[in-house]
């Protein structure tokens, strides 16, 4: 069963936690600053700005922050600080009742891919794909302000492709997984991949040269994840090249399948990283270049 979880309000309360990568005070200022005079209170997790090698404190503390949050009834959105490393470490210890007790907003990407498939796959609870707070100390400030104003947003959600490229023409509908290539690699084999078939996959990623592209998505190729979708989109593929060859990849994975491709959804390691909700049901147009959810994706 899906889960909805309530949507965010002016006065909630956001939770910041930092479940993979060490986060500095000073990197995420800015964005705390910025929730703050939208209206919202923020509280901070014990172990925000612990360090442990490239991981933000042990996998205890990390796991800890996490559940407590979810557990904190006047918590009722959990943003991540920043991605990075760890969140995989963290997977088969979370008690996952706690999270179905405790519905609420988590949002994140990049390694966070690897939590908000976890959390949707056990607890069906609906997670979103979005900017964590480190970027908004590096430009990207328009990202988080959307990203409110989205979880705040009674209407069904529409993603704009109209800038993208199709690659494969035609109109699919399925549950909306995605986020980044290399953690959903990482993740497919194991319990905590969600069901792919008939699904709309997306997917970004930063700094991977092509072959190793290449290699991820035939490595989805076989194991069965391609031939069972929905249809495939991609996101910014920041500092992997140029986006022709990914392209031509993303053509010569999925041609023998027939469905609809098409690359230019604006999430990833991009100036823009609009919120996707991963387990909502949507609907993709090559032709009128959309991606249309079809209900509201909070409650």
């Amino acid at each position: 069963m899906t889960i909805k979880p309530p949507r965010l309000q002016q006065g909630d309360a956001i939770g910041i936690i930092a479940p993979a990568g060490p986060v500095d005070r000073e990197e995420i200022r800015p964005a705390i600053a910025f929730l703050k005079e939208k209206g919202y209170h923020i509280l901070t997790s014990p172990n925000l700005y612990k360090k442990r090698g490239y991981l933000a404190g042990s996998d205890e503390a990390r796991l800890g922050d996490l559940e407590s949050m979810f557990l904190d009834k006047d918590v009722k959105a959990i943003f991540c600080a920043r991605g990075g490393y760890g969140a995989i470490r963290l997977l088969d210890r979370i008690d996952y009742n706690i999270i179905s007790k405790n519905p609420k907003i988590i949002a994140g990407y990049s390694d966070i891919t690897a939590l908000l498939f976890a959390i949707y796959k056990h607890t069906g609870l609906v997670t979103f794909h979005g900017p964590v707070l480190r970027d908004h100390a590096r430009g990207c400030k328009r990202n988080l302000g959307y990203l409110i104003r989205f979880l705040s947003s009674k209407s069904p959600h529409i993603v704009d492709l109209s800038g993208g490229t199709v690659i494969a023409r035609g109109r699919a509908r399925g549950v909306v997984i995605g986020g980044n290539l290399s953690l959903i690699c990482s993740l497919a084999g194991t319990p905590f991949m969600p069901k792919t078939k008939g699904a709309i996959l997306f997917i970004e990623d930063k700094g991977e040269p092509l072959y190793r592209i290449d290699r991820m998505l035939s490595h989805l190729r076989l194991a069965g994840v391609i031939e069972g979708l929905s249809c495939l989109i991609a996101g910014s593929f920041t500092d992997c090249g140029d986006i022709k060859d990914i392209n031509k990849l993303l053509k010569d994975v999925t041609t023998e399948t027939g469905i609809p491709v098409i690359s230019g959804l604006p999430v990833g390691h991009g100036r823009k990283n609009i919120a996707v909700p991963i387990g909502m049901h949507a609907e993709l147009d090559t032709e009128e270049a959309g991606l249309s959810f079809l209900e509201p994706c909070v409650t």
